[in-house]
């Protein structure tokens, strides 16, 4: 490390017209309660398997792409699959088409905002173990997932071809970039890591090693309590700076 680690991932934010209905989606499809979050926007908190929370956050700004972060949720066998997409489609989501073929063997979903999942089927290996939220899958470089890998302490535990895997030494859901060819953001990532620096570390010293380690600073959102950067690959991402 080039650094001592002195934040963790807080949450995986997503943007919402409506937060606190996407929130009681999400809540009833991975059991999870809904808690307030103390500056703007609903949580649902961690698991053991998950060590970060989901927050949703209100912004107006349509949906115009594809979103270049994704949950691959994990199956035990053709039933539990079967059972989760009927759940997620019970509770608002609908299938989506992001020209997958026919061949694959997941379901390609959306949730009531047109937030895209996978639901995994059975026998996946390199997600064996990980949880429900098997992973949380990336659209981006090499390079970012070596950023990232330092940036939370999270070891590599993929790294081939271009494409990059961390995980958290405590185990639990993936974190992977897929490599080039690289998608749009359409101007906003509607889906965001929010890190929170340690409580006894001044906000400040983080910035400094993110900016080190080749993150560049975009803009204070101060009514949030929140720092925005942006990783190597120009996607922005939270320091909460007031938790």
């Amino acid at each position: 490390m080039s650094g001592a680690m002195t934040a963790h991932l807080f949450a995986i934010s997503f943007d919402a017209s409506e937060p606190r209905r996407l929130a009681q989606f999400w809540s009833g499809l991975l059991g999870r309660e809904i808690v307030d979050d103390p500056h703007d926007g609903v949580l649902l908190p961690p698991t053991k398997d998950t060590g970060f929370h989901i927050r949703f956050a209100a912004n107006q700004q349509p949906k115009v792409v594809q979103n270049r972060m994704h949950f691959d949720l994990t199956s035990s066998s053709l039933e539990d699959q079967r059972q989760t997409v009927a759940r997620a489609l019970e509770l608002g989501a609908r299938h989506t088409d992001i020209g997958q073929g026919p061949e694959i063997d997941h379901v390609v979903l959306a949730d009531p905002e047109g937030n895209e999942f996978d639901v995994i089927a059975p026998g996946n290996n390199f997600l064996a173990g990980c949880g429900f939220i098997g992973a949380l899958a990336c659209d981006g470089s090499q390079q970012v997932g070596y950023f990232w890998s330092e940036a939370l302490g999270w070891p590599l535990v993929w790294d081939q071809d271009e494409e990059t895997a961390i995980q958290s030494p405590n185990g639990g859901t993936k974190i992977t970039w897929g490599g080039p060819p690289y998608m749009s953001n359409g101007g906003r990532d509607r889906v965001r890591f929010d890190l929170a620096p340690d409580p006894d570390v001044d906000p400040q010293v983080e910035v400094d090693r993110l900016l080190s380690l080749g993150a560049t600073r975009v803009d204070t959102d101060a009514a949030a309590g929140r720092l925005v950067l942006a990783d190597p690959d120009g996607a922005e991402f939270g320091l909460l700076t007031s938790r």
